[in-house]
């Protein structure tokens, strides 16, 4: 039934509509502000994977730190 669905006519199809409802001059933009927002989803979703793996000798991310050292205020003599 679906075998053959997606046949050159039917892009051909696509691209025509594509073209009457946005115009000629606004698919390059469109074009490329997808591709931009495809690049930065994947460096996006590449740092979060380096982010999961933890590496030697640092903590992971719900590691609480080993020590904590808060400054007293010094009170001065006037």
């Amino acid at each position: 039934m679906l075998r053959n669905a997606l046949e050159p006519w039917h892009l051909i199809v696509v691209v025509l509509v594509l073209v009457v409802l946005f115009g000629s001059k606004k698919l390059p933009d469109m074009a490329r502000a997808l591709g931009k927002s495809a690049r930065i989803l994947k460096s996006e979703a590449k740092a979060m994977k380096e982010d999961s793996t933890p590496t030697a000798g640092t903590p992971t991310a719900g590691a609480a730190p080993t020590s904590t050292t808060v400054p007293t205020p010094v009170e001065s003599s006037r």
